[in-house]
């Protein structure tokens, strides 16, 4: 497990190096080269809803829904440590941002978009709320089969979700592949030392 944690930050940190340090962009171009020369506009429109998925006015509520159910239900030690979990990772991802200064990519598809572009924090707090969802699915009663499908179903929604920063021309590819990479570790950090959520 600390093999994993360990492997995920290395890559986390390498592409922070290669793609915002040193500036090489030739994976980006190609990625979003592609991406550009395949996505229609009903792609568009779609990936601009699988965005605001992986938004604040998304999640800010999602959140508050999920400590709210599991407080009427008392068991605090859930709500906790579902905050924590939330509130930490926007803190590293505010810090990272501000650490990296990168810039957006040029000509967004959607407007109003400000703040700075590495890691992307629709692709890591979409992730990190995504598995939280998982583990709690996991820890329920539903049949195996079924945890297994919306496990797979909710992980697909937050590569998506980071897909649709680089289609919709937000986030650079190696934004958002650093920002899983970044979430991966992060949640096995938390469910490591939160170990008590019952």
């Amino acid at each position: 497990m600390a093999c994993l944690f360990l492997a995920f930050l290395f890559v986390f940190a390498f592409i922070a190096n290669e793609a915002v340090y040193e500036n090489e962009v030739s994976f980006d171009k190609k990625i979003m080269h592609f991406l550009s020369i395949h996505s229609s506009a009903t792609t568009i429109e779609l990936m601009r809803g699988f965005t605001f998925l992986g938004s604040f006015y998304f999640l800010l509520p999602a959140y508050g829904i999920l400590i709210g159910h599991f407080l009427i239900r008392k068991k605090n030690a859930y709500a906790i440590n579902i905050f924590i979990m939330a509130a930490s990772s926007t803190i590293i991802l505010f810090t990272l941002k501000q650490l990296f200064h990168r810039q957006r990519p040029l000509l967004p598809l959607i407007k109003d978009i400000s703040g700075y572009s590495f890691p992307s924090g629709h692709a890591l707090s979409a992730f990190i709320f995504c598995s939280i969802v998982c583990y709690i699915i996991g820890k329920g009663s539903l049949h195996s089969i079924w945890k297994w499908i919306f496990i797979l179903l909710l992980q697909i929604v937050s590569v998506t979700i980071g897909i649709s920063r680089i289609v919709l021309n937000v986030h650079y590819a190696t934004d958002v592949i650093a920002s899983f990479c970044l979430g991966i570790a992060w949640v096995m950090a938390c469910f490591a030392v939160l170990k008590k959520w019952d």
